[in-house]
């Protein structure tokens, strides 16, 4: 390879690079950011408001709950994973909505999750009385707050999440069940006795890779056999070729959105 080509290369990369920075520049942009304040503990938390937002309006709410790799203090990390579809053009055009993503600090996680990281799928133990996380308890604040506001359609709540969102998911519906009317948990896991506050409440679609080697998918075949079990009739996905990174395939699915905002409380 001669001098010339591989200088060609490196601007290439470098210039999708700068490309990928701008774009993801430009989607954090539109999400505001924001801190809930309850006593003396604080949630930092990204808010994007539909185009031409009018508190004359209604508008649907979604949570989304990221990953144990988005954790921090920056109020900038959640946005990595999930942000681009709801910043999509043609997405705000469809779907018109207030879009949350809180960010959960290092040291936390969004489920009361036992996690043992010494070998790998990790092992993941789900208590059933424990209280929930503070940062878990944060965001049951900022929900209620901004679910009391008069633009918001009640009706219209949901909740999505990946990995360790994907076990807050499935906790906080167990916490709040009659708050959402649908729900979206990729590579998570959770206590499947508590599926019985929300299997016949809450519309949810389960997502999960079958090579996913750090949270083993048995988790979620383990949530929708339960979800059944107790009257429920959830959607499921298992990418056969995808490992942790299923929230890629989730994301891509084109029916996703307009399944989501298609539900309204029971």
């Amino acid at each position: 390879m001669t001098i010339q080509h591989r200088y060609l290369q490196l601007l290439i990369t470098s210039l999708f690079m700068l490309s990928g920075l701008s774009i993801f520049a430009q989607q954090e942009s539109l999400f505001k950011e924001e801190s809930f304040i309850q006593e003396t503990d604080t949630l930092k938390y990204r808010i994007l408001l539909p185009e031409d937002f009018s508190e004359d309006k209604q508008y649907p709410v979604v949570l989304f709950l990221h990953g144990a790799g988005e954790r921090g203090e920056d109020n900038k990390k959640q946005l990595v994973h999930g942000s681009k579809l709801f910043t999509d053009i043609t997405n705000r055009g469809a779907f018109p909505a207030i879009v949350i993503f809180p960010q959960c600090p290092k040291n936390s996680y969004w489920s009361n999750a036992e996690v043992d990281r010494s070998s790998y799928p990790i092992k993941l133990t789900f208590p059933k009385d424990k209280e929930a996380t503070k940062p878990l308890q944060l965001v049951i604040g900022l929900m209620k707050e901004i679910t009391s506001k008069a633009y918001v359609n009640k009706d219209k709540v949901y909740v999505g999440g990946l990995s360790m969102g994907g076990m807050g998911t499935f906790e906080i519906l167990s916490r709040q069940p009659d708050m959402f009317a649908a729900a979206f948990a990729i590579c998570g896991d959770g206590n499947a006795e508590l599926t019985k506050n929300y299997a016949t409440k809450v519309d949810i679609w389960v997502f999960h890779g079958a090579n996913d080697d750090v949270v083993n998918p048995k988790g979620s075949v383990k949530m929708v056999n339960a979800i059944l079990e107790n009257g429920g009739k959830p959607n499921f996905t298992l990418y056969a070729d995808d490992n942790h990174n299923s929230w890629d395939s989730a994301f891509a699915e084109p029916e996703l959105l307009t399944w989501l905002f298609s539900k309204s409380k029971k």
